[in-house]
């Protein structure tokens, strides 16, 4: 059973920066995608970020890009999402997600993924 585990989430004002960790168990991490999502209040689920850790591939969606940056560390079985110059905007709760590496959908359909995570609240003050 996979199971992924999010930290790092916190309370920061604008231009702050946060780390998110997500340490994926129960799959085989090189042949994953894994996945960041938030969620707004009153909003639909986003694709933030997303990595295949077997084959070095990276994507950032283009509302954050140049400010967040996705990496991992393979042999730790983690994703990290790492956040700077955050602001209010941001304010969601993350979720990372895992799925497997050949499944069909582009990185940003949550389809694709079939596993997820608790989720980490962020909060960015003006």
């Amino acid at each position: 059973q996979v199971q992924l585990m999010e930290s790092g989430g916190g309370s920061v004002q604008t231009g702050g920066s946060l780390r998110l960790s997500c340490v994926a168990t129960g799959l085989t991490f090189r042949r994953s995608c894994m996945g960041w999502f938030r969620q707004a209040p009153g909003r639909e689920r986003e694709p933030v970020a997303a990595l295949y850790p077997g084959l070095g591939e990276r994507y950032v969606a283009d509302s954050v890009n140049g400010r967040f940056a996705i990496s991992s560390d393979n042999a730790k079985n983690t994703v990290y999402l790492q956040m700077d110059n955050l602001i209010p905007e941001d304010t969601a709760m993350y979720y990372c997600a895992a799925g497997p590496q050949a499944a069909a959908g582009r990185w940003t359909s949550d389809y694709r993924y079939n596993a997820w995570g608790q989720g980490t609240q962020v909060t960015v003050s003006p």
